[in-house]
């Protein structure tokens, strides 16, 4: 498939912090029409350094993608991880030894000729929004893809120890389970995912965790599903933040502006959907699960209604089985009284009959 997009947008500001942690690739001056792939990170706050690996592994990936471009065009789980090998490299070379080793969260998007791959470390985010399916009145909110965030607020969500109202406010929250570190023993995964369900009109939507203090998935959804300019509709998300949001806060607007398939495009391919977005059809949804860590996953599949057996067979064979066993019980029944005194079972003739009036009942 050929996608073209129209001008991303982006901002990057401090907040209420000394300096800024945050770095996105490629910067605000060089982004695009023609921009295949967006990176955003946000360093520690707490450690040594954060910037300083938020900035190498943005454009350690930025430059690894630049030199290396997939010479059929399509980005694939394991370059990605080569990539990601990469940066991981350039942030060894960065260790001052520090006792608080320094740290990133990461997140991409890259936009290819099968669709899209997304990644990421950390709790900044990526969303895929389809405005077109939003429907704040009813509850949708048109939301295609959401990564889900490796925080401790968020296992604790997942685990039911959380409600959504009380993570609002955790002590806590800005414990994060995963991070980009240099020279770990064991380093962490990224999630990544593939998809190939793009159409005009959808957006991207990479930010730190600094703008999701203020910004909810409603409000997001309804500022994007409004009838303004790309450009309002980032203005609008920075004055939600501005002077509001203790972090820095940083994030892309990415708008898809066409997407046509090409002849080679597999029509045949399964698609995914994330567990509570609702559909307009029903045709079964997958999506490649290029995820190691199984239990990170927060999809669900769909079945199509012709799938699912019906409750009104289920009944009718449990009908049959009560039937077949009330007449097995009732010959039994015959076999033991046969010869005996009629006149002593008045009732027995009629025994089969009863039974079968039971099972109708």
């Amino acid at each position: 498939m050929k996608i073209t997009i129209r001008q991303p947008h982006t901002f990057s500001e401090i907040g209420r912090k000394d300096n800024q942690e945050d770095n996105v690739y490629p910067s605000a001056q060089d982004l695009n029409t023609e921009n295949r792939f967006f990176i955003l990170c946000d360093g520690m706050g707490g450690h040594d350094n954060g910037e300083v690996a938020s900035d190498t592994v943005c454009h350690a990936l930025g430059h690894y993608f630049e030199t290396n471009m997939p010479a059929d065009g399509i980005v694939t789980t394991d370059y990605f991880k080569e990539a990601l090998a990469y940066a991981y490299d350039e942030l060894d070379k960065k260790d001052n030894g520090s006792v608080k080793k320094m740290g990133t969260t990461m997140t991409c998007l890259y936009l290819h000729k099968k669709g899209y791959l997304v990644a990421h470390i950390g709790d900044s985010r990526i969303y895929h929004v389809r405005p077109a399916n939003t429907d704040l009145a009813n509850g949708r909110l048109g939301i295609i893809y959401q990564s889900s965030d490796h925080s401790l607020v968020n296992d604790l969500l997942k685990a039911g120890e959380l409600t959504e109202e009380e993570a609002v406010n955790f002590p806590q929250k800005n414990i994060i389970t995963r991070a980009m570190q240099p020279n770990l023993e064991r380093r962490y995964k990224a999630d990544v995912f593939s998809f190939s369900d793009i159409q005009s009109g959808d957006y991207f939507f990479l930010c730190s965790d600094g703008v999701l203090e203020q910004l909810t998935n409603e409000r997001l959804c309804e500022i994007l599903a409004s009838p303004i300019s790309d450009k309002e509709k980032l203005e609008t998300i920075k004055r939600v933040c501005d002077g509001n949001t203790k972090d820095n806060y940083t994030c892309f607007l990415i708008p898809i502006d066409n997407v046509i398939a090409e002849a080679e495009d597999d029509s045949n391919d399964d698609e995914l959907i994330v567990a509570g977005v609702e559909l307009d059809d029903e045709k079964t949804e997958v999506i490649e699960d290029t995820s190691e860590d199984k239990k990170k996953i927060h999809y669900t599949k769909i079945e199509s209604q012709q799938d699912k057996p019906s409750d009104k067979k289920h009944l009718s064979l449990l009908k049959w089985i009560l039937i077949g066993l009330c007449v097995v019980a009732v010959l039994i029944l015959a076999i033991v009284t046969w010869g005996g005194d009629k006149d002593e079972n008045p009732d027995t003739d009629n025994s089969i009959e009863v039974v079968m009036k039971e099972v109708d009942n």
